[in-house]
């Protein structure tokens, strides 16, 4: 189907689409250093118009994903980063992704997931991917318990906001927008695989701390955590109305992420991480969550 006649939806369409190549790129599927694919291919794929992939274009390129030269096309030069701690150093270099961890995650017949995180944004993207291998027939977890951590709708973030205008907050409003949508979405793609008799248990539950999170945090099945510091950046967000504000914002999936796993050794370094991120998590959701 070709993207040239077809009408977006506003700043949604904008939004999918940009989740999509950020995700993709973060994920490998665009490798560092390799093109991307033509604007008309990428128009015709996702089904939207030339000129939504080209403001799409526009804001990876301010936010450092990409780089365009006239007549060469768009080019990676960020991809997510993932340390490991030193646990299984046979792990190949392919699957060193976010998605990889999670795709592990996943296989497992009980999948417990606690994450503290800024938005719902990359999560969403994980959950549907996740749901798709269900549905297909590849993965076969039975039991699904999703715990996301999210600051609180009332409090004033200092990121993302524009830059010399700190009582500006219509960059807060579209951040709650966007953490809105994607939870209801990664909520729904859960939900369906109970209802349609897919996975016998899915329990999720999201609460709000009175906190601005500094880092992301992962805790996969209680024995794997990846963690990584959010980098303050400044950047030009492209608002619905197609007004550019220049603003102080955070890396999310392109921030570097640390992988830590529990060993039989309790002393051993990612042993105490994850037990440590653990309590952690549990402390904040039992006292300051919402």
């Amino acid at each position: 189907m070709s993207g040239e006649g077809v009408a977006d939806s506003g700043g949604r369409e904008f939004e999918r689409v940009s989740d999509v190549l950020r995700e993709r790129m973060a994920a490998g599927v665009y490798p560092l250093g390799t093109l991307l694919p033509p604007q008309r291919f990428l128009a015709a794929e996702l089904e939207v118009s030339r000129d939504t992939v080209q403001r799409v274009l526009k804001a990876l390129r301010n936010e450092g994903w990409i780089e365009t030269r006239q007549g060469s096309g768009s080019r990676v030069i960020k991809a997510q980063r993932i340390h490991s701690s030193g646990t299984r150093t046979a792990r190949p270099a392919q699957a060193v992704t976010l998605r990889s961890f999670i795709n592990e995650a996943f296989e497992a017949t009980e999948v417990t997931l606690d994450v503290y995180t800024l938005t719902s944004e990359s999560l969403d993207a994980h959950i549907r991917m996740q749901a798709e291998r269900i549905r297909d027939r590849e993965i076969y977890p039975q039991r699904i318990a999703l715990r996301m951590l999210l600051p609180s709708d009332d409090l004033r973030l200092p990121y993302p906001s524009t830059k010399g205008a700190p009582d500006d907050l219509r960059l807060q409003e579209r951040l709650h927008g966007i953490t809105a949508r994607h939870s209801a979405s990664l909520r729904s793609a859960l939900r369906d695989l109970r209802v349609d008799g897919l996975v016998s248990f899915v329990d999720v539950e999201i609460r709000h701390v009175p906190l601005a999170p500094t880092f992301k945090l992962y805790l996969l099945n209680k024995t794997e955590a990846l963690h990584g510091p959010y980098e303050v950046i400044e950047r030009t967000i492209e608002l619905d109305d197609g007004e550019d504000i220049l603003a102080l914002d955070v890396l999310g999936l392109g921030a570097t992420l640390t992988h830590y796993e529990k060993t039989d050794d309790p002393e051993f370094t990612g042993s105490v991480f994850v037990s440590s991120m653990q309590s952690w998590f549990d402390s904040i959701w039992g006292t300051l969550a919402e």
